[in-house]
C-alpha cells in the first residue's frame, strides 16, 4: 500500500500535473495540501475519472487539504483539528481508507517570525500534539501526513546557516516535531534514509530546483503498528520538473498490508 503526500500547491492550476503523477505512480492514497480552492471548486469530477474517491477541506485562494484513495471512497472522521473555531483555516483533514487512519495536514508557515504568524504557528502545533496524543492511545494505525512547514535537522536544508531565523527552522517549531516523535511517532522517510539529504521542497527563487538548494519540509509519521509494516520510503523528485509543476515534490512510503 502506497500513501503519499503532496504539496499541489493549487489544485486546479497543476491539475495536469497532479493527474500525470496518479496514472504514472499509483498511489494508493494522496494527502494533498495548498488546494487554494473553495469547497465547490475542488476538481473531484476529473480525480474520479483518474480513478481515485476523494474527501476535501476548502478554502477560497489559500490553504485547502484532501485525502484521495484510489479505487475507493476515503470515509471522513474529521475536518479541522479539535479546538480550532469553525471559521479557522482549513489545514487539516482525516478520514479512514482501507484499515489505516489517515490524518492529512498543512501547518502554517509561521513567517515572519517572531509574531502573530509565528505566534499562531505555535498554536496551532500545539493543538496537533494534543490530537496527535489522542490518536496513538487510541491504538488504531494511523499515519500522519503532509506539509509539517518543518525543517527537523541540518541534514534537511541547503546551507542550513541561512535559515537560522525562519519560522521554518526556528529552535521552537524543531522541538514541536521533536515532541511528536517522542510521543511514539517515527518519521518514515528518516528511518528509511537515516544520513541521506533528501529534499521534498524547492523554492521557484534563484534557480533552487537546478541548484538543489532544497528542504525536506513534507513528512509522513506513523504511528507503533504502522512502522512494523514499513517497507519504503521516499520522494518523487521529478515531478519537481515538470513543466508547472508545484515548488514540492510527492514523499511516500510503502507498507505492508
Amino acid at each position: 500500500m502506497r500513501i503519499a503526500t503532496f504539496n499541489v500547491n493549487g489544485v486546479n492550476g497543476r491539475l495536469e500535473v497532479l493527474l500525470r503523477w496518479l496514472a504514472e505512480q499509483e498511489p494508493d492514497v494522496v494527502c494533498l495540501q495548498e488546494l487554494k480552492a473553495p469547497q465547490a471548486k475542488f476538481p473531484a469530477a476529473a480525480i474520479a475519472r483518474a480513478g481515485y474517491g476523494a474527501v476535501w477541506h476548502g478554502q477560497s485562494r489559500w490553504n485547502g487539504v484532501a485525502i484521495l484513495a484510489r479505487d475507493t471512497d476515503p470515509i471522513l472522521t474529521r475536518r479541522g483539528l479539535p479546538g480550532e473555531p469553525e471559521e479557522e483555516q482549513a489545514r487539516y483533514i482525516e478520514a479512514a481508507v482501507r484499515g489505516v487512519l489517515i490524518g492529512c495536514l498543512y501547518a502554517p508557515n509561521g513567517n515572519p517570525a517572531p509574531g502573530p504568524k509565528f505566534d499562531y504557528k505555535l498554536r496551532w502545533l500545539d493543538r496537533l500534539l494534543s490530537h496527535a496524543t489522542n490518536l496513538l492511545e487510541a491504538g488504531a494505525p494511523v499515519v500522519l501526513a503532509g506539509d509539517y512547514n518543518i525543517i527537523p535537522d541540518e541534514i534537511d536544508v541547503h546551507k542550513p546557516e541561512r535559515w537560522r531565523d525562519d519560522a521554518l527552522f526556528r529552535p521552537e517549531v524543531r522541538q514541536a516535531f521533536e515532541r511528536l516523535l517522542a510521543q511514539g511517532w517515527t518519521d518514515a522517510v528518516r528511518a528509511r534514509h537515516p544520513r541521506e539529504r533528501i529534499f521534498t521542497f524547492w523554492d521557484y527563487l534563484r534557480s533552487a530546483w537546478q541548484r538543489d538548494a532544497g528542504l525536506r519540509l513534507d513528512h509522513l509519521l506513523l504511528s507503533p503498528v504502522v512502522v512494523d509494516r514499513l517497507v519504503d520510503a521516499g520522494v518523487d523528485r521529478e515531478v519537481r520538473g515538470l513543466d508547472r509543476a508545484s515548488d514540492h515534490a510527492p514523499a511516500w512510503i510503502e507498507i505492508a498490508a
